[in-house]
């Protein structure tokens, strides 16, 4: 989903610890946006690994998913890569298939884009 005025921040990275980072950057660009901006934080490469429920970062993401305006994505052929599977990902965690081709398509209709 794309909204006029959205904000993609992809993490593209093999160690998971970039979320904590990411997660911040993401909460506090909705409380600096527009009201309407959806802020997507699109996750790629081993960093799926902290998206499970069980993780580390499980108290963070859960902060951040219920956020107003935060949603966070998974892509889908990092976690076969990473052996991580739908079922294990924390509740509120979306997948798409290709985090490049999802990507592409956000900045195609407007969505500025940030990597971390």
């Amino acid at each position: 989903m794309t909204t006029r005025n959205g904000l993609v921040i992809h993490v593209l990275a093999e160690d998971a610890g970039v979320l904590t980072v990411a997660l911040r950057v993401a909460r506090n660009a909705v409380h600096d946006l527009d009201p309407d901006a959806m802020v997507q934080v699109v996750v790629q490469g081993g960093a799926v690994r902290g998206l499970i429920a069980g993780g580390a970062y499980r108290d963070d993401l859960v902060a951040t998913i219920h956020s107003a305006g935060v949603q966070v994505l998974a892509c889908q052929n990092s976690m076969s890569r990473e052996g991580v599977d739908d079922d294990s990902l924390l509740d509120g965690v979306s997948t798409v298939a290709a985090a490049v081709g999802y990507l592409a398509r956000q900045q195609w209709a407007g969505a500025a884009y940030v990597r971390l």
